[in-house]
Formats: structure tokens, sequence, C-alpha cells
């Protein structure tokens, strides 16, 4: 039996409690000795990230107890913050950014207590008995110097030294010591380049004392992205790189440097955080990748044959990332339509998929959930762009004859990012009350070869605007959608996208109708020359990219043209956000409150960009969906936390 309902408006079992309970984020995962290891986060402790491990046989534990909690800040987004290893398991604790070594059940500092240095992409050195990684000094006035570095296990503690291998260029990611310990691969670029603008990758010998000697750059430069330097035996080096238009797999050994697999899909995706591993090596000449083209699958490739095979994918993955080879299976963090992410091992003699750890339980019955339509749809300047969208969906409720849903347009964050199709409980918290949702690729978006993602640089907040406009209006042609209830929300780049999207940029076409009625954007940029002077190094010179010179700086700024502002506005922010800081919202606040334009303002003291504990998930979920409902007229489907809206 079915009740009918309003759209927007249904009953679910799907609260934002449910969301958090039973939920943890997989990532990162590594082997050693045959033992697997991944990171996991927990809503319920805080947002602390935990390393875990599995053996053989299945037995769980956890090896890091409370208070110790791995990440890494640098970049501010980290990444590769822990390494297992002969002489013990490596990792960087968030607190205080040292690195700490676990022998037994003993966990010791390694590093000096030095509050302005940071450590990220451990890689062990087992000729020289010692760690090599990215470093970042801060310091006062400047901006922060990265090299890479190496330290021995010194007995005390705090005479651990670092010795220079490599200093001089902005960045470094990737640092890959060979078996025989004579070379060092790494990759490296400079501003104002993101690293999947441009970036090289160097090999440098590595003298019997340790120290660096002569060296070459074996590909990329200024126009190609070089990704995930690996070893293939002690002198056959493999890498991902761009420059035939998508990221595909090279190999540099003795006969020379070629392209092992041409392909016109990406095998590699923008590396906003260290450690990402698309591929793994599995033998003296076979790998297996991740490709990601419109059906998500891995292939073993022979990197001497050139020629690949695809892996059975008994699980109907939409995504594998973090690939690690474990015993005679490789392993992966998969991503599905209809559960949640999991550690998933594939045999390498092609036998069944097994779901080794799963991120949770979904709280929620297959009948409610809405599974991706991928969308291809036409711009108006008559191109192509993509999307993902969601019909409303449960098996309890029906809506009034004639009647359309409202719409939710996201838009990712990066802007490189890129729209999921695994199961996303915060889309499912939309669908299954009775709305749709869209989750846009616009242009700049990755997984579409290095043509589409290059096509937003110098026009950030305009094709991405038009992009999100033009869905709309491609479904709402297609009677999909109810025209007149459509809001957009965003985190970050998503969360300026959203804010460009309100404003009506005068760059942008002035003859058109306001397709959104209403905004959400989570720590989202209102102010882009704040942004220029507040951000962190990384991402310091990414606007000159993004948007091509201080003019549009100013004129793409949504702070600029509040003016045109007319529609009201939630925003999230995070206190300690060291990315975009709390100014930028608190300034789009301040502007829509005297022009008396409901607008409602939620900070979370102790967060940064992005918010890891439950409590704050589930109050900024359920306020959004609280602020949606009441601007369009919605009677909410439960009772939820009163949510003061200013001007309303």
């Amino acid at each position: 039996m079915t009740t009918p309902a309003p759209f927007g408006s249904w009953r679910t079992p799907l609260t934002a409690d449910a969301i958090v309970a039973d939920v943890k984020g997989l990532q990162d995962l590594r082997s050693h000795n045959g033992i697997l290891y991944w990171l996991e986060t927990r809503p319920k402790e805080q947002g602390r990230t935990v390393l875990m491990a599995r053996d053989p046989a299945g037995a769980l534990r956890e090896v890091t107890p409370a208070p110790y909690n791995l990440r890494s800040r640098v970049h501010e987004y980290g990444g590769g913050a822990y390494l297992p290893c002969d002489a013990g398991i490596f990792f960087v604790n968030f607190t205080d950014q040292r690195v700490y070594r676990i022998t037994g059940e003993r966990i010791e500092p390694i590093t000096n207590d030095d509050v302005h240095l940071r450590f990220a992409d451990l890689c062990w050195d087992p000729r020289r008995n010692r760690v090599i990684a990215v470093t970042e000094q801060h310091q006062a006035e400047a901006e922060p110097v990265n090299r890479l570095q190496a330290f021995g296990l010194d007995e005390d503690a705090q005479a651990c030294t670092l010795t220079t291998l490599h200093e001089g260029h902005d960045f470094y990611a990737a640092p890959r010591i060979s078996p025989d310990g004579r070379s060092l691969a790494f990759v490296c670029w400079d501003h104002p380049n993101m690293p999947w603008d441009g970036s090289q990758l160097i090999r440098m010998s590595i003298t019997e004392s340790g120290e660096p000697a002569d060296e070459i750059i074996v590909a990329g430069g200024a126009t190609e992205s070089i990704l995930q330097p690996e070893w293939q035996g002690d002198d056959a080096l493999l890498f991902l790189a761009d420059g035939n238009g998508f990221w595909n797999l090279y190999r540099y050994d003795s006969s020379g440097l070629y392209c092992v697999l041409e392909d016109g899909v990406d095998y590699g995706a923008p590396p906003w955080v260290f450690g990402m591993r698309h591929y793994v090596v599995v033998g003296a000449q076979h790998v297996v990748a991740s490709r990601n083209g419109p059906e998500a699958e891995l292939v073993l490739i022979d990197t001497r044959s050139r020629f690949a095979t695809p892996m059975a994918n008994m699980i109907g993955a939409t995504s594998h990332a973090s690939l690690v080879k474990w015993g005679e299976r490789v392993c992966c963090i998969a991503e599905n339509p209809t559960r949640l992410p999991a550690i998933v091992g594939y045999p390498l003699d092609g036998g069944d998929a097994v779901i080794l750890q799963e991120a949770g339980h979904a709280p929620i019955e297959s009948a409610y959930i809405s599974r991706a339509e991928h969308l291809t749809f036409p711009t108006r300047d008559r191109a192509t762009a993509f999307a993902n969208f969601y019909a409303p969906c449960n098996p309890h409720h029906e809506p009034p004859p004639n009647s359309r849903p409202p719409l939710l347009v996201m838009s990712h964050g990066g802007p490189t990012g890129a729209a999921a199709r695994g199961l996303n409980l915060r889309i499912q918290y939309y669908t299954s009350r009775g709305w749709a949702v869209v989750d846009v690729d616009y242009r700049g978006s990755s997984g579409y070869g290095r043509a589409y993602r290059d096509a937003l640089n110098g026009k950030w907040g305009i094709l991405d605007v038009t992009d999100c406009e033009d869905v709309v209006r491609h479904l709402a042609d297609e009677g999909r959608i109810d025209p007149d209830r459509v809001a957009i929300r965003g985190g970050s780049a998503g969360g300026y996208t959203t804010l460009a999207a309100l404003t009506l940029s005068p760059e942008l076409p002035t003859a058109r109708r306001r397709t959104f009625r209403a905004g959400a954007s989570h720590y989202g940029i209102g102010d882009l020359n704040a942004l220029a002077r507040d951000t962190h190094k990384f991402e310091s010179h990414y606007l000159h990219t993004l948007l091509g010179d201080q003019a549009a700086l100013d004129s793409r700024s949504p702070i600029n043209h509040v003016d045109q502002l007319d529609c009201p506005v939630i925003f999230f922010q995070g206190s300690d956000d060291k990315i975009v800081p709390p100014n930028q919202s608190q300034l789009m606040v301040a502007a829509l409150r005297n022009k008396g334009i409901p607008v409602a303002y939620l900070e979370f003291p102790g967060e940064g960009h992005g918010f890891r504990r439950a409590d704050n998930i589930v109050r900024a979920l359920e306020a959004e969906y609280q602020f949606f409902c009441r601007i369009f007229e919605i009677e909410p489907a439960e009772q939820l936390t009163t949510l003061e809206i200013e001007n309303l």
C-alpha cells in the first residue's frame, strides 16, 4: 500500500542520525608481512582516524588507540599518513604532526617536537634503515618550504635529524625507493601549477651512504601531469601521465619510455591528497589498474606485451580506489550503488571477489534507494556536460497527480572533483523524502579526460554555473522536476559555484530567468580576493589558473554582487578551516542580513574544511533540509531541531 503525499515531505526510515550511527570512512589500504591495513574515520569519535589491521584468518584489531589520530596536514589535505614496514609502523599524529613508531605494544615519537614541521607520503628505505618523507616547514611571514627529507631511527628520539634529499621545487610527492635502494623516484611541481596541470617525474641515484647523486627528468613538464610512480623491479619505472589527453600507464626502462596502453579513459584522478594508488604492481610484468570508463572495472595489464584483460566485477562496483596486493589478491576500496563502501579482495586467479570489510551497513532497505542515472546533456554554448540524476524513491508514498518534485542541484568541490555513483546516504536522505537530486559533473570535473578538465581554466564561475543551470533546464524540459522549486548546494569550491550561481555575475548573460530559488553553501568561497590572501600554499596560485587575472577575481567574487542576490541562503562553516576561513561565510551572511533576505548561519567549533564529528554532520544535514522545506513551503517528514532563519 502507498500513501499519497506531496513530493518532498515523504516519511522515510533514513534519518540523519541513522546516516552516521554505524558508518565509518575507509581509506588508504596498505599491506605488509601478510597483514592488510587501512585507515578508518569515525564520526562517533569526533572524527578520529584509526589504523586498523586484518590478518589472513580474518581477525581484526585496532592498531592505534585513542587519543592517537592519524592525519597529516601537509597541503592541509594530507594523505600518506602511515607506513607499515620491517622496522615497525610509522604514522603521523594529527595533534602534533610528529611521526610516531609502533613496535609491538610500544608507541613512541620519532621526530622532534617542532610544531612548524609536517610530514606526509612516508616511504621506507630498508638499505639505510630510514624513512623518506615529504616535509613542509612552516615559517612566520613567509611561504612554507616543501622538501624531500629522510630521518633515521636514532635511539634518542630527540636527536633525530633530517637529511635533505631534494629541495628547490615548490612541491613534492610520491617518493619511491627502488628495490635495490640505489634509485629514488618522485614527483615535483612549481607554482602556478597544481599537480594535475603539470608536474615532473625525477629519477635520482642514491649513494651507498644515502646521499643524492645524479638525476634525470623521466617525464612531465608544465603541461603534462604525472601520477603515482612505482618500481617494477630495480630498473623499470611505471607511472601515469596525461600527455595523450588521459591519465594512461607508462613504463620507463633500459629500452626507453613508452605508453603501456593507449586508452581514451582516465586511469587516475587529481591528487588532492597524498598516497592515492590507482594501480598496483602484482608481478615482474603485470599490474592491476582501475579503469574509470563508463563502467568502472579492474584490468590486468601486461606491461611488456601491452595487453589488458578485464577482471571479474562480482559486486557491481562503481569505482575502485587505493589498490594494494595482499597475498594472492588485489584489494581495493570499492563503491556500490546499493551498499556502503567496502574493502574488496579480487583473487588474481580470476575467482569471485570477496568483501573483507564494510564501512557499515546501509540504514535503509534497497526499495528506498534511488540509483544514479548518468546524464549527458547539451549546454547553451553547444558543448556537452554530464551529471548523475536521482529520481524520488519511496515504496510507501506516491505524489499527487500531475505534480513534479523539487530538485536539489549538487555542485562538487575541487573544482576538479567528480560526482560519484556509489551509495551516497546524503542524496538518499533527500530522494527518500520525495526530492529529485542531480549531482553535476560540470566542465572542469575529472573522469572525462584532460580537455574536459581544462575547459574550466579561466572560466570558473561561468561554465560551472551555466552547466548547473543547463541541467535544470534539461530536466525541466523533460518534465522530470518542478522548475519553480530548485535549490543548489555545494561545499568548498562547490560552495563557490553555489554562491556564483545565486549572485548572477555580470560576466554571465543578464537576460535569463533565475534558475535557483534557494542555496546552501558549505564552507564556500564568497570573496575570491580574500581567499587569494588567506588560503594555504598548495592552492595559493590556483585562482590564477581558474580565473585568469585580477579583474576576474573582482568581477566573479559573489561578495561583490550581493545587490543581485535575492534568494535565501544557508551557510555552514568550520571555525578552524584554514583553506576557506570563516570570514568568507561571515561576509556573505552580513550582506544578506543587511538586505533583509532570509539567511541562516551555522558555525561548528573545532571543525576544519569539512565536518568530521557525528553531531555536526547530523545538524548540518537536518538544518539544510529544514531550510529548503521552509523556503519551498514543504512540511518536513519529521520533527526537527528548530532552525533560526533571519528575515523570514
